[in-house]
Order: C-alpha cells, then structure tokens, then sequence
C-alpha cells in the first residue's frame, strides 16, 4: 500500500473535444450537464476530475465504455492535452513542460500497458521486450541484461528467442508487462490489460500482476470494467460516469457506502461478504474477549465462525495487536445480505 504523499495531482481537470473546446469551457455555465455539453456540440471526456494517486498505490479506475476512464489516464501522462485544470506529476504541472522534457518524463518515470498487445512480430521476445531500451540508446549487452532480469520476473525464463506468433495470449501479455517494466518506470498505467484473455489466464494474470506489485512496489493506474477485477487488485477503486468520478474509496466503503445513486447501482450484485473484513467493522472502544479474528480476513472466509461463535463482540487483531472488536450482528449482517 501507498504512503500519502502524491505522485499524481490531478485539480478540477477538463477535456473537451469539439472545434474550440478552450473557448467554450470559459462561457460554460456553472454545473452545465454532460448532456448539456454535448447539445452544445461538445463531448465531455472528462468532467471536473480531482483526483490524487498515492506513492505505491494501485488505484484501479472503472466506468462503463465512454465514461471518460481511459481518456483521464492519457490525460494523466499528456497522451491527451487537458481542457481545463492542472495535473502535477512528482511536482512538475507536466501541461507546462516542453516537449523534449514530456518525453523524457515519460521514457524515465512511466510504463504503459494496453489490452492490445502491440509486440512486433519480426522480434523475438528478448528483441521485443529489449525495444525501449535500444530507443533510449542504450548499448546492446545493457539491454540485453536488463531484458532478460525482467524476462525472468514475469515467468518467461527459456522463452527468450520465441516470436510473438510461437506464445499464448497470457504469454504475449506478459512480454508487454515484461517491456513495460524494462525501463523501470515508477509510474505504470495500464488500459484493460486482461480484458482480451479467457478467464483462466486473466486469473493467473492478476496473481502475476499482484506478485510482481508486492515485489516492485509501483504506482500503478489500472483501468478494467470488471468489478471482480478491480476487487481483487485495488487499493482504491475510482467510478466513473460520463467523464467525472462518481466516487473514489476503498473497495469496502464502495459497496457499504456508495456516494451516489449510480455507484449503488454499479455494486448492487457484488458479494459485500467477500469485499468487507474485520478490520472494516472493528470498533475501537469494544475490544470484546475471547480469540481474535485477523483483520485482514473477509467476512466471507469468517462465515463458519461467525454462525457458530456466541460472542456479541469478537476481538480483531493487526499485526500481533488488538485494534477494537466486531460486532458479530454486524458482521452477520453482510453475510446475510450476500446471501
């Protein structure tokens, strides 16, 4: 998990497509609707967006197609010119950066995966994943070292001299993750990465994903339309609709608390049992008695314990240490609503 310092800062962040989309954005009226906009001749592709991304954090953005998450991620590395607003990259208000200096902000500090695989075909995986490197100039053992380190990490050891036809689709992606992770980017974006493989390979694909996000500790945008994908990933889940975020949280206060109409609707028929833990509905003035349950263990996986146990409060441990107790009613409560 993150500390709290930003990496990205994005404030009040518009983008407008039409024929004058600066001009208009000054005579727009105050609270003027998505669908206002578009009526005016306009498509808001993002809509007033504040939004940090934390050191460390893998903040996971959602939204139906066309609601404005992929073009806030271009945004956020000035694939997309904003409208409106400031986005601040480590300090740096990366709208005001020349062009020299955009791109090697983004050859040193940023990664970018997207669902298409984009890997030329003529190069063998070494050669494909190799490619930044030799664009940045490096010299040709420099990037074959580098290439194979990163080769290694995402299980692809003995595959080196493959082409692109010769791998399986989850094989292919992990060359892109591989070529994405080569120039050691702090800052890693990733546009639907999984969406295009069958569900076996997306579920060993996410457990790659998280392995390798424990051992490098990046911060990583991740945009999927898939609810169970962003639960298993997220620190934080962003919901979009009609280019602005609906609501920004964790995942368990996104199924407990949604902010807004839209987003109750977006979780309605996701498993709260086996989003929400201990640690959630800990209270800290009732300690309660008896074995504590871990923190970190959901509802869903304390479900035996829960219907057996007699306790009214039952203890719940972090690291060793009491934090509070959970009501067992509570916890009974979205056990019985996952029901």
């Amino acid at each position: 998990m993150s500390d709290r310092s930003p990496v990205i800062s994005c404030k009040n962040v518009w983008k407008l497509f039409g024929a004058k989309p600066e001009s208009y954005l000054k005579s727009m009226p105050e609270g003027h609707s998505f669908d206002a906009i578009r009526a005016d001749g306009y498509i808001a592709g993002v809509k007033d967006v504040s939004i940090d991304v934390h050191r460390g954090e893998m903040l996971v953005i959602m939204g139906l197609s066309g609601s404005g998450k992929s073009t806030l991620v271009r945004c956020f590395s000035r694939l997309h010119d904003i409208t409106g607003g400031t986005i601040e990259v480590e300090g740096q208000d990366i709208m005001s950066l020349p062009e020299k200096a955009l791109i090697e902000l983004r050859r040193s500090k940023m990664g970018m995966v997207f669902q298409s695989f984009g890997l030329l075909p003529h190069r063998t995986v070494l050669e494909n994943v190799a490619f930044p490197l030799e664009m940045r100039g490096a010299d040709k053992h420099t990037r074959r070292e580098r290439a194979m380190e990163v080769i290694k990490l995402v299980g692809l050891e003995g595959r080196e001299e493959y082409f692109p036809r010769e791998l399986s689709g989850g094989q292919q992606q992990r060359v892109g993750i591989a070529r994405s992770l080569a120039i050691e980017p702090d800052i890693w974006f990733l546009d639907e990465p999984f969406s295009a493989l069958d569900p076996l390979i997306r579920r060993e694909m996410q457990d790659e994903f998280l392995r390798l996000q424990e051992m490098l500790n990046k911060t990583i945008v991740f945009i999927t339309h898939d609810f169970d994908e962003a639960l298993r990933l997220a620190d934080r889940i962003a919901i979009m609709k009609d280019g602005a975020v609906e609501q920004c949280d964790t995942p368990d206060q996104i199924v407990l608390n949604p902010a807004t109409e839209y987003v109750r609707k977006f979780t309605e028929d996701i498993d709260k049992s086996r989003v929400v833990n201990a640690g959630v509905l800990a209270k800290a003035d009732s300690a309660g008695t008896g074995e504590p349950v871990d923190a970190a263990a959901s509802v869903k996986a304390l479900a035996k314990l829960l219907v057996q146990d007699t306790r009214d409060v039952i203890p719940v441990q972090r690291d060793g240490s009491v934090i509070g107790g959970m009501k067992r009613a509570d916890a009974l409560t979205v056990l019985l609503e996952a029901g």
